[in-house]
């Protein structure tokens, strides 16, 4: 059940009577909890070395190190471990210096398990709600695209039947399509229909991710597990427990990524960075790649037991330019979208326009639509759209060149400079007019992509 694995924690429980330990060895498991038994302090500060904790309940009086020891240093390696004081000699001093230390709870002894029950189930409530908030900042962040899928031709009405019938089950689904295509609201839009649509959403663009950081962005990582870990931190596949993990560009990921991906979906176990003990999670996975993952598994670059494991549904999003007469409906959606509004003045977008959007291949398919008109709603100045406004890359035409003893026109081949300034124009477009940025991706000097463009305008000029 979704709702079990969500309170499921990891507890560290401290006490020097060994009748207790027994007890809670047995009922804390029982609870639906992973439980590490210590008997002193001692062997609580070397527990709490090796592994993190959602919630330790601690003993504050044991021999040798005592139980605020324990309390100190866990609150200083593990801020985020929710302590619980279990006391049977508890009185008014322990119980304001632990309000003051920022303690969970205060138990005395003898406790009910009812009560440990009820305390851990807020644990996991709190721990829940941060999952939730850490979720949504990361998908605010990664939001793009329109926010309901759009289209009603054949393949799109084919791909929504499918969005349909797979979102209720909890099968792994592989999406696939050019890049720009619309793969990650697909996935948005499976997790929405499904029972997991009130727990995280959280995608990871694994083509995005460092590649020395990868397993730590996506496992987590302990303090000090490497240079630079200053502070222990839960990866995106913990944030995501109890709801969907969306892997886009999973074929960016190399061979010791994949082999480690494919043991959390065979075991739903997950181990940080610099821990020894893995925990569980349940997740839905849904990958999304522009890549033939078919060939990779052919070429040796891809496990075939991983692509197995992730195409249990496979859903194939077609190219824009294979669905044109969805074009003037995406056009409305998107221009309101940029102008938050529910829906665009009469005649904002004039049939010319949408002739010429129709005519395009878009390369970028959606994206690429956005883009354009994002400009051309700016060029526009809030008054009705025209031709002129969308980007000169969709407007203009192939020159035509006159063979004479031929009837009718053919087109003049492309010399290597408009090759190139088509290249640039397109890369600046898609970089929102920041040149700095184009310059960096084109691989070429600011001042070399300052010098093209103007020798571009001045030949425009002339023409």
């Amino acid at each position: 059940m979704i709702q079990s694995a969500q309170n499921k924690l990891r507890v560290l429980f401290v006490d020097d009577e060994a009748p207790i330990r027994d007890v809670m060895r047995i009922e804390l498991p029982r609870m639906g909890h992973e439980v590490c038994i210590c008997e002193n302090g001692q062997t609580a500060l070397a527990a709490i070395e090796k592994n993190t904790f959602d919630a330790a309940i601690i003993d504050l009086r044991m021999p040798g190190i005592s139980g605020w020891d324990v309390v100190s240093h866990l609150q200083t390696v593990s801020p985020e471990t929710e302590i619980i004081i279990s006391t049977g000699h508890g009185n008014i001093e322990d119980a304001i210096q632990a309000l003051r230390r920022g303690v969970y709870d205060f138990l005395t002894k003898p406790t009910k398990l009812a009560l440990i029950n009820s305390v851990l189930q807020r644990v996991a409530d709190k721990r829940n709600l941060k999952n939730k908030a850490l979720a949504l900042e990361t998908r605010l962040k990664a939001v793009e695209g329109s926010p309901e899928i759009v289209g009603d031709t054949p393949a799109m009405q084919r791909v929504k039947r499918l969005i349909e019938r797979i979102a209720p089950t909890d099968s792994n689904v592989l999406i696939l399509g050019e890049t720009g295509t619309g793969k990650e609201l697909v996935a948005r839009r499976i997790h929405e229909l499904s029972r997991r649509a009130q727990m995280p959403f959280v995608a990871v663009n694994c083509g995005a991710l460092p590649e020395n950081l990868v397993e730590s962005e996506l496992f987590g990582h302990r303090k000090g597990a490497f240079t630079g870990a200053d502070a222990t931190r839960k990866g995106l596949i913990e944030v995501a427990n109890g709801g969907t993990l969306f892997l886009d560009e999973l074929g960016e990921l190399d061979k010791g990524m994949q082999v480690k991906l494919l043991r959390v979906l065979e075991s739903g176990e997950v181990r940080r960075v610099g821990e020894n003990e893995s925990f569980h999670v349940n997740i839905r996975v849904i990958c999304a790649t522009n890549r033939n993952l078919k060939d990779m598994v052919a070429e040796g670059s891809f496990r075939e037991d991983l692509f197995f494991r992730v195409n249990t549904f496979e859903v194939p999003l077609p190219a824009l330019r294979e669905r044109r007469e969805d074009i003037p409906d995406l056009a409305r959606t998107l221009i309101a979208r940029h102008l938050r509004r529910s829906q665009l003045p009469d005649g904002f977008l004039p049939e010319a326009v949408v002739a010429v959007l129709k005519q395009h291949d878009w390369n970028g398919n959606v994206r690429e639509l956005a883009n354009a008109l994002e400009h051309a709603v700016i060029m526009s100045d809030g008054h009705a759209l025209q031709v002129e406004d969308l980007p000169t890359s969709i407007t203009q035409k192939p020159r035509k060149l006159r063979i004479a003893g031929e009837p009718g026109e053919v087109e003049r081949p492309k010399t290597l400079r408009e090759i190139e300034m088509e290249v640039i124009l397109e890369t600046l477009e898609r970089n929102s007019g920041d040149k700095p940025r184009t310059a960096n991706e084109l691989g070429i000097a600011l001042k070399t992509l300052y010098n093209k463009l103007n020798q571009h305008q001045i030949q425009n000029d002339v023409g």
